[in-house]
């Protein structure tokens, strides 16, 4: 959070509102952390002030003894400041910790474009492409047609490691690894840097992407260790430049990443249950841009239109929703979510997320940019987004393109990464 945002009473009554659109308890986390910033503030200046007398009567002292007068009178007073700039400065380390709790429970703060709303009903559809799929047959889910035709298993998954967990098979492996190379070959040609990430961090470099400590319990901690498993390529390749000044003439850096993501999916118990959509263990090729403040908002709108190229290319049904406030990601300022059609579901599912964080994440991990040695350094703007869900893909493809003889055609851009397969089954 910029602090210095927060000194001006009329934009900390703007602050204020656009958080209360998320819910009314930042507002009051907000409130609670301006009333001790103040309150260590108002400590340091009654600090700085028992150090000046300090100072003097320092000098005092020593003008008494030089002229070896009493100054017994003085060490007294030298004693009694010492004692209370001692007992403001515990105070003032007790504050500062609680304010540091405090940064960090307070989210990201929206744009101002952001829709105001509660939940996901309230997001604003910006466009679609294509329509629907419609079958002259009764389609079936992906989680049958996975089965009929050999493509995953879930209770072998399971009985190795437990439940929402899959194994792809045959075909289905095939697939899988099809689009992620395809997703990596297209994002590649349109200037994305690849790049192999690890998929176990430390604390500082979740605590940097804003994971924690807001989503502690969807996290997977490794027992015993400083180390999470990513629930996200995002996390690895924004913390690269963790405590780095980039060269502003670099800007905007663009790279693309596969991972293998986990998430606890606390609080989600009972949805999508079925097939690819919610798993603990899932595939995605991420997006991550660091970008010049300036063009952040140009770049959230390149990097939503690298992510649509992928189901465009696959000529799947989706559309584009604007996150309201009340389904914004923490870390966000603006998002975008990519939905396809799923024709099980009757309705669209979220494939990508695309957000700018704006200095959210660059504070919190301190990357900043100057554009020449004698600038002063500042905050870059992080972006990021799936480009995509590839399990979720898979699952599209196999609703979407299914036949009425129970086949699976593959969509024309992957055919060569299919090596030459038109259609499972």
């Amino acid at each position: 959070m910029d602090k210095n945002k927060l000194r001006d009473p009329e934009n900390f009554a703007r602050i204020k509102h656009l958080l209360s659109g998320r819910d009314k308890k930042y507002v009051d986390i907000l409130c609670e952390w301006k009333e001790v910033s103040d309150e260590l503030n108002k400590i340091k200046f009654e600090v700085e002030q028992l150090k000046n007398k300090q100072n003097l009567a320092s000098k005092e002292i020593s003008k008494l003894k030089s002229q070896k007068q009493d100054a017994q009178e003085l060490l007294a007073e030298m004693k009694n400041l010492s004692d209370a700039v001692k007992t403001l400065s515990e105070k003032a380390k007790i504050i500062k910790e609680k304010i540091d709790v405090l940064t960090y429970e307070i989210p990201n703060i929206p744009h101002e474009s952001v829709p105001f709303g509660k939940s996901d009903l309230d997001n604003q559809e910006i466009r679609k492409f294509k329509n629907p799929t419609e079958f002259d047959f009764s389609p079936k889910a992906h989680w049958e047609l996975c089965e009929s035709l050999n493509l995953t298993t879930a209770s072998t998954a399971a009985k190795i490691t437990g439940t929402r967990f899959i194994i792809y098979k045959n075909f289905g492996a095939q697939l899988e690894r099809a689009l992620i190379n395809f997703m990596l070959d297209t994002h590649k040609k349109s200037g994305y840097q690849e790049i192999f990430p690890p998929f176990i961090v430390n604390q500082d470099s979740m605590r940097g992407t804003g994971q924690l400590p807001k989503f502690k319990d969807d996290a997977f901690k490794l027992e015993g260790l400083d180390y999470y498993l990513i629930p996200t390529a995002e996390v690895p390749v924004t913390n690269m430049h963790r405590d780095e000044i980039l060269n502003g003439n670099d800007l905007t850096i663009k790279y693309c990443a596969y991972s293998a993501c986990f998430r606890a999916e606390a609080g989600s118990a009972g949805r999508d249950t079925r097939g690819l959509i919610r798993q603990h263990q899932f595939n995605k090729v991420e997006l991550v841009k660091f970008s010049r403040p300036e063009n952040s908002y140009q770049e959230l709108e390149d990097l939503l239109n690298q992510a649509e190229k992928i189901l465009k290319l696959l000529d799947l049904p989706y559309r584009v929703v604007k996150l309201c406030t009340g389904d914004l990601g923490f870390s966000s300022a603006m998002t975008y979510d990519i939905e396809v059609w799923m024709p099980s579901y009757e309705r669209y599912v979220e494939i990508s997320s695309c957000s700018n964080f704006e200095d959210f994440q660059a504070r919190r991990a301190n990357i900043k940019f100057k554009d020449n040695p004698k600038d002063k350094a500042k905050f870059v703007h992080t972006l990021n987004g799936s480009g995509l869900a590839v399990g979720r893909t898979t699952a599209a493809i196999i609703e979407n393109y299914q036949t009425k003889d129970g086949k699976i055609k593959i969509p024309d851009v992957l055919v060569d990464y299919m090596n030459g397969i038109k259609f499972i089954g």
